[in-house]
């Protein structure tokens, strides 16, 4: 069997559920799958895709769980973006004022790295996924990213953080415009899931917004991030 394919067993583990709780979404056809067999099987993008529209409606509770269950490689346990997100792949202000040039600013930022082998490999997977669905949430933040991992463009996992002077029309929930643009490229699927379960949690935090909305250069905003994401760490211990 093609390892494109997941298990009941593999989706128990990577959403840290009661494997009960995830039998009951399989059945009821919350999580997409199809019997082969007899036995369940789930393809891993379809997974990765609902569960990236299904965590915009999950709590803190729920996203630290989904956070301690994927174990990337990649990640540090004391703070996972840490190693990913770097102050020079913070640009404030982001200079871009449409959607197309917002990405195409964003894969420049996080090609400041040097780990993006192939940019224009990566720029039109971004534009492919968010042609399926906006990556905008309500909350005036982006979360662009491939729709599948590109681990052959990509020397090792990258975020790039962009803020735009004014609101951008990225596809937001009733035409809510965008501003703070998180950009993820991942080489494996356990470390996009658990970067954007940090990232959800972080953006939960009370006040994050704001001081993100008035940091006045990249230096600040990385300051900012790092910052929330330790303390997201400290609680865990």
């Amino acid at each position: 069997m093609s390892r494109e394919f997941l298990t009941l067993d593999d989706l128990v583990q990577r959403l840290g559920r009661d494997r009960r709780v995830v039998e009951k979404q399989v059945q009821r056809g919350i999580i997409p799958g199809r019997r082969i067999a007899g036995e369940w099987r789930f393809n891993e993008t379809e997974f990765t895709h609902w569960l990236e529209q299904d965590l915009r409606s999950f709590d803190d509770q729920e996203l630290a769980q989904l956070e301690s269950s994927q174990n990337s490689e990649e990640l540090e346990k004391t703070s996972p973006l840490q190693t990913l997100l770097l102050p020079e792949t913070c640009q404030v202000p982001l200079d871009a004022g449409t959607k197309p040039s917002v990405l195409q600013e964003l894969v420049e930022v996080a090609g400041r790295t040097w780990q993006l082998w192939d940019p224009t490999a990566l720029l039109k997977a971004i534009r492919e996924r968010e042609e399926v669905m906006s990556t905008a949430f309500e909350n005036g933040v982006a979360i662009p990213h491939p729709r599948n991992p590109l681990p052959d463009s990509l020397g090792q996992s990258v975020i790039a953080f962009g803020k735009t002077l004014s609101g951008v029309q990225f596809g937001g929930p009733r035409r809510s415009t965008t501003d703070l643009f998180f950009l993820v490229l991942a080489r494996d699927s356990r470390t996009h899931l658990q970067i954007l379960a940090r990232l959800g949690r972080i953006l939960q935090k009370t006040d994050f917004l704001e001081e993100l909305r008035h940091a006045p250069d990249g230096i600040t905003a990385h300051q900012a991030i790092m910052s929330a994401d330790r303390e997201i760490s400290a609680l865990q211990q």
